[in-house]
Parts: structure tokens; C-alpha cells; sequence
């Protein structure tokens, strides 16, 4: 039999573990439901030795399904961030194709600024600024509109009047064409002005193309290849469509891309015509049809 010795040296020892912080809720859960003596004492020891042997496995399996619930949730955050849209995202790697196009657009509107030296009447050549504006109303396409139907109505030959009907087919293709393409692009001046009335009437909101360039090389061309003019006049007729053109980039209004594409666009205005010219007779039937002078049974 062990002695009393040993048996209240491992009592001591017993209530020095559970003495400690850690095991003070198993200290007190004994004295609960236990009435009994030393013996009952002694045979509650190794009970709640094993019920403390359980406890921390189950502690621990329910710390672990809490743990697993935030890692989840965090990871879930974690995932979240990464779905970005992409025009949030960063190209770290571009095409060259990207970086060239990009490039000359910064050089495009760097030039087009500075150019525009009459965009306001503090700019640089304020002082000018009325008077290219008057010389870019002279390529307005309801400027040119309203003079060639004067002069198709003034005009008594043939020959004339084939060449004002075309001109104005020619004019009415090219405001239509330049607002069709305006619109699908889009595309603001390098000032980002708010356009005027006459602009709003000669649907020429945007820049890309420029309507007026577009305008005064499909006219300067048409008129060079279907009027004899003398050699001082051909070169005056060149002049002024450059210098129409130019000037709204002078305004602020376009850029130099624009007025680019716009004479493109206006010598392809030029060839499309040539294509489909419209014969005298055609010219005279339009003409009866407008003035309501046509018989057709007669």
C-alpha cells in the first residue's frame, strides 16, 4: 500500500497544476457536484483529468471551424480585389502598336494647342481672331449651299447650270458624309469649345474630320477642273482652301489630324462625283422637278 507520504505529496502537486491560471475553471468544477470524501476525491481526479483531456480537443476543433470561416471569407476578399474591371487595370505590358498611336496623339494635340493662337481674345493673336474667323466663314457649307443655288438660279446656260447642280450634289454629300462620321467618332477640338449656331446648323459639332477642310479642297478641286480660270486665280484658289483649312485649327477648333483627313476625305468627295456626274439632261429634268415646271405628258 503506498504510504500517507506519497499520497498527500501527489494531492500537493495535483492542486499546484490546477492552481495555475489556465486550469482554474477545472479547479472549481470538482467542488460542484462532489460531496463526497478523500476517496471520492481520489477517484474524481482521474475523471476530470480525462474530461480535461477531452475539453482541449473540442476547444480546439471548434477553434479550428472558426478559424477555417475567416480564412474562407478572407480569402474570399482577397479573390475579390483581383476581379477588376479592366479599364481599372493597368497595362504593364503594351503592344508597340498602342504605344505609337498614343504617341502621336500627345504630339497631335501638343501642336494643335499651340497652333491655336486665336482660340480666345487673350491668346497670343487675340487681335486677329474676327478676322480668321470671317475667312473660315468663307468655306461654311451653308454658305456655299445658299450661293450656289443663287447663282444655279441666275444662270442660263447649260453648261452652267450641269456644273452648279453637280456642285451642289457634291456639297450636300460632303455635309452629310462629315456629320456621319463626326458623329460615330466623336471627337473634340483641342480647346474643347462650345460650338456655335451655325455650327449646330451645319451639324459640324465635332472636329474629326474637319468639315471645313474637307469642304475647301472638294470645291477648290471641283472648280479647278470644271472652270477655266487663269494661272494667278488657280493659285489664289489653292491658297484659300489651305488657309480656310488652317484656320480652324488657328480657332482651336481642330487639330492638325483633322484638317488631314478632312482634305482626304475631300478629294475622295471629288472622285465620287466624277463617278456619278450627272448629265445635262439630268441636270434639266432636276431643274423642272425643283421649279415645278416639268411635264412629262407633253
Amino acid at each position: 500500500m503506498p504510504s500517507s507520504y506519497n499520497v498527500r505529496s501527489r494531492a500537493r502537486e495535483r492542486n499546484g497544476v490546477l492552481s495555475r491560471p489556465e486550469f482554474m475553471s477545472l479547479n472549481h468544477q470538482p467542488g460542484r457536484g462532489g460531496g463526497g470524501g478523500g476517496g471520492g476525491g481520489g477517484v474524481g481526479a482521474p475523471c476530470e483529468r480525462r474530461g480535461s483531456a477531452r475539453r482541449p480537443g473540442q476547444i480546439k476543433h471548434q477553434t479550428s471551424q472558426q478559424s477555417d470561416e475567416p480564412t474562407e471569407s478572407g480569402s474570399k476578399d482577397r479573390r475579390e480585389p483581383n476581379k477588376m474591371p479592366e479599364e481599372d487595370c493597368m497595362q504593364l505590358n503594351p503592344s508597340f502598336k498602342g504605344i505609337a498611336i498614343n504617341s502621336l496623339l500627345a504630339i497631335d494635340i501638343c501642336l494643335s494647342k499651340r497652333m491655336g493662337v486665336c482660340a480666345y481674345t487673350s491668346s497670343s493673336w487675340g487681335g486677329c481672331r474676327s478676322m480668321v474667323a470671317l475667312l473660315a466663314l468663307t468655306g461654311h457649307g451653308i454658305t456655299w449651299i445658299i450661293g450656289t443655288i443663287v447663282c444655279l438660279t441666275r444662270s442660263n446656260t447649260l453648261a452652267g447650270q450641269e456644273v452648279l447642280i453637280n456642285l451642289l450634289l457634291a456639297l450636300i454629300l460632303d455635309v452629310m458624309t462629315v456629320a456621319g462620321v463626326q458623329r460615330l467618332v466623336k471627337r473634340r477640338g483641342p480647346w474643347e469649345m462650345t460650338p456655335g449656331f451655325l455650327d449646330y446648323v451645319a451639324m459640324d459639332v465635332y472636329s474629326f474630320p474637319a468639315a471645313y477642310a474637307s469642304r475647301a479642297t472638294m470645291v477648290s478641286k471641283f472648280l479647278l477642273s470644271h472652270l477655266v480660270l487663269a494661272v494667278p486665280l488657280r493659285i489664289l484658289l489653292v491658297l484659300w482652301a489651305f488657309l480656310v483649312s488652317i484656320s480652324r485649327v488657328l480657332l482651336g477648333k481642330y487639330h492638325l489630324t483633322d484638317m488631314v483627313c478632312g482634305f482626304a476625305l475631300g478629294m475622295l468627295h471629288f472622285s465620287l462625283m466624277e463617278t456619278v456626274w450627272l448629265s445635262s439632261n439630268t441636270c434639266q429634268t432636276i431643274i423642272s422637278i425643283s421649279t415645278l415646271s416639268w411635264s412629262p405628258f407633253y
